[in-house]
């Protein structure tokens, strides 16, 4: 491997062929010193500039192509293009000549390798992946921003030096979106999105990093790239391309016409985010594809920080498990079934909130590592005994069931055994279960049971592992006391994959005599039931779930639900996973909610209708009338769904939220400590708490919990946007502005963080920003909640204005109403009889 002197331009040596500049040679003033490689567009030289004293990279079209007019323009193409680019990521152009009749470009001389010999060189850590694939990403925007579609990105046009920084090579094929041929603009693209026509039926680029467009040797644009480069990243994670053939015809066929292997088939680590960015990337519609490079570079880099951010909680485990010691473990007290969300910068509703905070930080989706996360419950409820190893026990978690098989299909299959126990035993009397988030943490790692315990703040461990072959199931299982680390139970079971739901109720119930939990028959009897008697229904059920647990991967999951219910319709849990998944897509502005909401609610009535036990529809349920101002039907669905299972930390995160819109602040406060309790190692949960002080108006308890959090994670962005608020709230106008710019600094690009910033510009007494900042939004073309626009009026002193927004707020059903009663932002206008009666119109009890 050559670390020390692989050039800029990298090509595969041809045997054979003469060289038209020998070694030592003169060519004017450079002096040639080797052959770096010959391609088809040319020979690559080392050279010594004579004049500046320093190496170069000459780049010179062979001699017989001099007279081709188009490959010359190609030649030409190339040296213009990537001369005009002024990028740290994008060769640096020196000079471009004719010489001894000879045209030739001559560049920075880069030292290291290419991407191509890094890959062949061993596996790459998934942050080494996203450095370099961030960096070709700016690269692009700044070509794409002159005007400059790439079109053959591929790892042999990737440098890497030796100092980490990533070079963009080759812009033989770029053409010009300003060349003189005049190239068609489609009427709606923007300048990032020109279409640029080739002549009709010339493939240009190479065959595996082509896009659909360019195998149907149709028109580019810079969307062109970003799937050229979503084909690199899948490579560099997955250790082999997405679309192959043995022509290159049928290369071609399976870019059109075939969808690329999940990554997890190659690489079980693969983080949730990261298949959605190839995904996305590799969409054959590019309408459907990142639009801008620069938005593919920024889910690159948050990503990045993600990762980093996950390895340092995996080194604070250790802490936390101090700090859960001195908190004893207790059991979840059903009378005060409730919580809500730790809501990210001023949620519009409940079910925005949860997964708009998933989307936005994604940090759940880094935690869980895109697969499902595993808790148990089973204990002792009714319990009439002394003197048992078990006795006392009230709290337990399921780590993740191991894939001991090595077949990275079978992982859908270990969390999905995991998974089920999970649901089945935290219904039962009495228990704690730790939550699917917590849990996860712990997977593929070798376990200490006491560490895990002391860290989740339970009594028992169950774990296990999984072994497929074939249509064959291997399934051990085992319950751990952590009090002394001494086997409770153990059981290994060999069965037919076709008998999964035989396998998970025989282990829940196992679980529960050990444990000496006292069943009633309708406990038992819900112990028991099957989830549907199709066994290949179920197999698409747990493919949904699985991809459900990933962030933004609602769509694939609603995919293999809805195949689910085609097989088999009275599938109640199926119906209930589809009702969750259109709840986050709608929240989240993945799909127009007028399309997600009545499906949504759709599904939830055919879940409720075939099983009315199950919790997670009256979850759904729930958040939709939330959205409908419907406050007392959501406050009677979330003390249904915790009559079902108390053990749902982001359901009691989001009644922690209702709470706190109806005023009920201690309660909502304790909703979110009960959420912690159960997902103790998920800071969206930790995140609640200062939320729920917020509105309480405990700004000192506030600060301080949000200051602390911000310690362990900098970039959590509730805990930014929050402080920002906080901040508004005690005064502090100048600390709040900053949280603010670091907040929009952060990716933030909506219009709701320039409402409250010019609140605060407002209250700093920086009245002609915060003025500019008005007539901007009442001018700008996104959409700007009239109720958060209302805030900026109060902060610039304009209650006329701010009362005249509310009410076009309410006729528009704006869902920042629903913070009318407790958002101390309109405290200026709480003397109006205006707003006393929107607030009432609202409905706010």
């Amino acid at each position: 491997m050559n670390q020390t002197g692989s050039l800029v331009f990298y090509f595969h040596l041809t045997t054979g062929t003469a060289i038209t500049l020998p070694v030592n040679s003169q060519f004017g003033h450079y002096e040639i010193r080797a052959l770096l490689g010959q391609g088809g567009m040319g020979e690559v030289y080392l050279a010594h500039d004579s004049r500046l004293r320093r190496q170069v990279a000459i780049k010179l079209l062979p001699a017989e192509f001099t007279e081709n007019k188009d490959r010359l323009s190609r030649f030409e193409r190339e040296a213009y293009a990537a001369s005009s680019l002024n990028h740290p990521n994008i060769l640096t152009i020196y000079e471009i000549g004719e010489e001894q009749g000879h045209h030739f470009i001559a560049t920075e001389y880069v030292e290291g390798e290419s991407l191509r010999q890094r890959i062949a060189r061993s596996p790459m850590e998934l942050k080494e992946t996203l450095a370099i694939v961030s960096q070709v990403a700016d690269a692009l925007a700044a070509a794409h921003d002159a005007g400059i579609v790439h079109r053959d990105i591929k790892p042999e046009n990737v440098m890497l030096r030796l100092d980490g920084y990533v070079k963009v090579l080759d812009f033989g094929l770029a053409k010009l979106a300003n060349e003189s041929s005049k190239p068609e603009v489609a009427p709606e693209a923007s300048t990032m999105t020109r279409v640029l026509k080739t002549d009709p039926g010339v493939v240009m680029g190479t065959a595996s990093y082509m896009s659909p467009e360019q195998a149907r040797a149709s028109e580019v644009d810079a969307r062109t790239d970003i799937w050229s480069l979503g084909v690199v990243l899948y490579e560099m994670v997955a250790g082999r391309l997405p679309f192959e053939g043995g022509t290159t015809t049928d290369v071609l066929a399976t870019i059109l016409h075939r969808e690329p292997p999940s990554l997890l088939l190659y690489s079980r680590d693969v983080p949730g985010e990261l298949e959605r960015i190839v995904e996305k990337a590799l969409t054959k519609k590019r309408e459907e594809r990142y639009q801008l490079a620069r938005e593919l570079s920024l889910d690159l880099k948050r990503l990045k920080q993600r990762v980093e951010l996950d390895a340092e909680l995996e080194r604070s485990i250790t802490p936390e498990a101090q700090l859960h010691r001195s908190v004893p473990p207790t059991a979840i007290n059903p009378v005060a079934a409730s919580t809500a969300e730790a809501h990210v910068a001023h949620t519009v509703s409940s079910a925005e909130y949860v997964v708009g905070e998933i989307k936005r930080h994604k940090l759940a989706a880094l935690l869980i590592i895109a697969v499902i996360v595993l808790g148990l419950a089973g204990l002792v409820g009714y319990y009439k005994f002394s003197g048992s190893r078990t006795a006392g026990l009230t709290s337990i978690a399921v780590l993740p069931f191991a894939n001991a098989g090595g077949d990275a299909n079978a992982d859908v299959l270990s969390d999905g055994i995991s998974e089920s126990l999970i649901d089945k035993l935290s219904q039962l009397p009495g228990m704690k279960v730790i939550a699917r988030s917590s849990a996860f943490k712990y997977k593929g790692k070798d376990v200490d049971p006491q560490e895990a315990a002391n860290a989740l703040g339970v009594e028992v461990i169950l774990t296990g592992r999984v072994v497929q072959r074939g249509d064959q199931l291997q399934v051990r299982a085992e319950l751990i006391n952590a009090r002394d680390k001494t086997q409770l139970w153990g059981e290994q079971y060999s069965r037919s994959i076709t008998d999964v739901q035989a396998v998970q109720e025989e282990i829940a119930r196992a679980v529960s005599e050990k444990l000496r939990v006292h069943l009633t028959g309708a406990q038992e009897q819900q112990l028991s039931k099957r989830a549907t008697t199709n066994p290949e229904a179920y197999q698409l059920y747990l493919n949904g779930v699985y991809y459900r647990r990933q962030s933004l991967m609602a769509p694939t999951a609603v995919e293999y639900f809805n195949k689910a219910v085609t097989l088999d319709p009275n599938f109640g849990l199926a119906w209930a996973g589809i009702a969750e998944a259109y709840v986050f897509m709608g929240s989240t502005g993945e799909i127009d909610p007028k399309e997600a909401v009545p499906k949504a609610k759709l599904a939830v009535k055919k879940a409720l209708e075939l099983d009315d036990s199950l919790a997670e529809p009256h979850v759904s349920q729930a958040l939709l009338m939330m959205n409908d101002w419907d406050w007392s039907g959501a406050d009677r669905e979330f003390k249904r769904a915790f009559e079902r299972n108390l053990n749902l930390a982001e359901a009691h995160l989001n009644y922690a939220n209702l709470l706190s819109r109806f005023g009920r602040h201690e309660e909502a406060i304790a909703e979110v400590r009960r959420a912690q309790q159960i997902d103790p190692l998920d800071l969206r949960m930790r995140a609640g708490e200062p939320v729920s002080l917020f509105f309480a108006r405990r700004y000192d308890e506030a600060l301080q919990k949000l200051d602390s959090l911000l310690k362990l994670a900098p970039d959590n962005e509730t805990a930014v946007i929050f402080r920002a608020y906080t901040y508004d709230a005690v005064g502090k106008y100048n600390e709040a502005i900053a949280d603010y710019k670091k907040f929009v600094s952060m990716g933030d690009t909506t219009t709701s963080t320039q409402c409250y910033l010019g609140y605060a510009l407002a209250q700093a007494g920086r009245k002609s920003e915060a003025q500019a900042i008005l007539e901007r939004l009442k001018t700008t073309k996104e959409y700007v909640s009239p109720a958060e626009l209302a805030v900026l009026y109060a902060g610039l002193g304009d209650k006329e204005g701010a009362i005249a927004s509310l009410e076009k707020a309410y006729v528009v059903h704006d869902l920042q109403m629903q913070y009318l009663k407790i958002d101390p932002h309109y405290d200026s206008l709480r003397s109006d009889p205006r707003f006393v009666e929107l607030i009432k119109k609202v409905g706010l009890p």
